[in-house]
């Protein structure tokens, strides 16, 4: 059976890119087995020792992991972009400490990606983590179902039912419901996983119970295989996991479990006990293991979505190869290992070793590229200019080989920093405080200004930052990613903003702003639009007397040029992207023409200097996505965006505003 399920995540992970059922069913395995003994211990009398449970059950999965989180380590060194290696090799610690599928569930991974190539090689081991956080917690049922039968000398069987039913009704529920309003958490969540093992449990207390002939072992046998292995091929289950869906996979091996040793030539047991699928089944801890990463790895060198018919099969094959071999020196010889088993502390060094090798790698690599990037960014001043370099007569001093930063392992945390939560001062209702900052906090200001929209808002606030601190400005924030300051109609999710939009007009009533700065256009990677929405909330701020500065949108993209530039650096000529937007005009411009007290503000050319856009600009890399800005170039911009914004504002009879220096 474990040899049939591993062959289906295997074949379905290479070539559909498809959920197949195969890990619920060795979820329901493996508290399969492990009711069957712990129901023996009870029955028989004898004491639990859930203590050396735990500690051999994970001396023994651990050995075998901590191998493969190394070796993936490796892979992670040598061909991973680095943009990806800081996030991964924090995937790698959840791993060996059985918590990968809530860090997967937190980033809100997508299981279902078709694109293989941008997961992380350590993605399977969520269903790893939830079993064995189960293995942590199903003895504990155990121990109850132990003191009933020490207590009352009655089996224990009916406790466990009980408990076991529960967990399956509340659990089953709670999947469906979760499921349908939460799919991506929902599928990494243990709570929608119990009802699995559940499943399994209650199998292993029902089948003493039950008797099949021969004939419908051997129907009952077939059909569950066949049953088992269409789940993925006739029922599209995207978004459905771990749902009521998954007990087709479930009670098809629930079937062949039942139908048992026929003893019939023709019964699938036949097949399932044929010498070359028992030495699969043994292997099957491994080639779970050892698969995904091999798979992902293959993707990423060859830059690839997915693997084809040929490369395919050379990786299931060799995945099936490695396995075997590290099952029979590996993990058999540490089955036999006597020593551990000798003492407890010792089985607990074991798991120490294992926990601490992975921890200890992880800490001392990320440690060494915290130094490394510490000691690059005391000189960036003269090695990584940024958009300083665009300034007229600038000339460059520093050490032409420095390497470009932000340093990719810092990209996914180098947005702009907000700075202070929501002051005091500020009488904002409760409910709408959370999108509250103050990025820039300034006693007695000569000007409060406010910046509100979303994440293209945020990256230009350390831009804004010294010439706020120049001026003597206040600067707070009202910003929510994914929601524009337009008209509700105009509003992409209206739903996830609603709070967001209602809380806009609280904030401007309470900050009572001389400035507010918008964003001014909405770019996509295919082009630009203005929407109308923005243009009648723009009027209504100037009639009330406020000043309006509208910053053009910053160029959005299919790809994000700085992974590009990881796999071919940073001066490929395929890393430079050409937008539409950068051979129009700013559509600001007619408005700001007509409306005075509206200044329009468009910083493409810093972005995108030349007519293109490049990974990098004055060695500092501009985004550290598909459309969104790092800080460190925002900030680079800011002589540049302050002269701007003070000649549009000039515009307007706004003068005596004061440059950074």
């Amino acid at each position: 059976m474990r040899a049939v399920a591993v062959l289906l995540v295997v074949i379905y992970h290479v070539f559909m890119s498809r959920v197949s059922g195969g890990v619920d069913i060795f979820l329901l395995i493996s508290a399969f087995f492990m009711t069957l003994s712990f129901v023996r211990r009870i029955e028989g009398g004898r004491a639990l020792g859930l203590g050396r449970y735990w500690l051999h059950t994970f001396k023994r999965l651990l050995s075998l992991a901590t191998l493969t989180i190394l070796l993936t380590f490796a892979a992670l060194w040598a061909f991973f972009p680095a943009t990806q290696i800081a996030q991964f090799r924090s995937q790698g610690v959840a791993s060996v400490l059985y918590m990968e599928n809530w860090a997967l569930a937190a980033e809100q991974v997508d299981y279902y990606a078709a694109d293989h190539s941008t997961a992380s090689p350590f993605q399977h081991f969520w269903s790893l983590s939830v079993q064995g956080q189960v293995f942590l917690v199903w003895p504990l049922i155990f121990a109850l179902a132990w003191w009933w039968r020490r207590r009352t000398a009655r089996s224990c069987v009916p406790v466990l039912a009980g408990c076991f039913g529960l967990v399956f009704a509340t659990s089953l529920a709670f999947s469906v419901v979760t499921t349908a309003s939460r799919q991506e958490f929902a599928y990494f969540d243990t709570r929608t996983r119990l009802w699995e093992f559940a499943l399994g449990s209650l199998l292993a207390l029902a089948l003493p119970y039950v008797r099949v002939g021969r004939v419908a072992g051997v129907l009952l046998g077939w059909l569950g295989f066949v049953s088992m292995i269409s789940v993925g091929v006739l029922v599209d289950v995207q978004g459905a996991f771990p749902g009521w869906i998954a007990l087709w996979p479930l009670l098809s091996a629930a079937a062949i479990i039942v139908a048992g040793q026929t003893g019939s030539p023709i019964g699938f047991d036949r097949f399932l006990s044929w010498g070359p699928v028992v030495r699969l089944g043994d292997a099957a801890y491994a080639l779970y293991l050892v698969h995904w990463p091999l798979l992902i790895t293959y993707l990423v060198i060859r830059d690839r979505p997915d693997a084809g018919a040929v490369a395919g099969t050379a990786l299931v094959l060799a995945s099936i190869a490695l396995a075997l071999l590290l099952t029979r020196w590996l993990e058999e010889p540490l089955k036999r290992w006597s020593w551990p088993e000798a003492r407890s502390w010792r089985a607990g060094l074991v798991i120490a070793v294992c926990v601490g090798l992975v921890t200890g790698i992880a800490g001392t690599w990320e440690r060494a590229e915290l130094q490394r990037n510490q000691r690059l960014g005391e000189n960036a001043s003269a090695n990584n200019p940024g958009a300083v370099a665009l300034l007229p007569g600038y000339e460059f001093h520093g050490d032409p080989n420095a390497p470009a930063l932000p340093r990719p392992e810092e990209l996914p945390h180098s947005a702009a920093d907000m700075g202070g939560g929501c002051p005091e001062d500020v009488e904002l209702p409760e409910q709408f405080r959370q999108f509250c900052r103050e990025p820039v906090a300034t006693e007695d200001p000569a000007r409060t200004v406010v910046v509100i929209g979303n994440s293209h808002m945020q990256h230009w606030v350390p831009a804004l930052e010294p010439l706020a601190r120049a001026n003597g400005w206040r600067v707070l924030a009202h910003i929510q990613h994914g929601c524009s300051y337009t008209v509700a109609a105009e509003l992409e999710d209206a739903e996830a903003c609603a709070t967001w939009f209602e809380g806009s007009d609280e904030m401007l009533a309470a900050a009572d702003p001389d400035i507010v700065f918008v964003q001014g256009t909405f770019s996509e990677p295919d082009g630009e639009a203005w929407k109308p929405g923005l243009e009648t909330r723009v009027r209504a701020l100037v009639a009330d007397g406020i000043q309006v500065v509208g910053i053009r949108d910053t160029p959005r993209f299919h790809d994000a040029p700085a992974e590009c530039a990881a796999l071919r650096g940073l001066e490929s000529p395929e890393c430079e992207i050409v937008h539409p937007m950068l051979d129009t005009p700013d559509p600001q411009r007619d408005l700001g023409s007509e409306l005075e007290g509206f200044a329009p503000v468009d910083m493409t050319d810093v972005v995108c200097p030349d007519g293109a856009c490049w990974p990098a600009v004055g060695n500092v890399i501009v985004y550290f996505d598909d459309d969104h800005l790092t800080g460190m170039y925002a900030a680079s911009a800011s002589h540049s965006f302050a002269q701007r914004v003070s000649d549009a504002l000039q515009q307007d009879g706004i003068t005596g505003i004061a440059l950074p220096e």
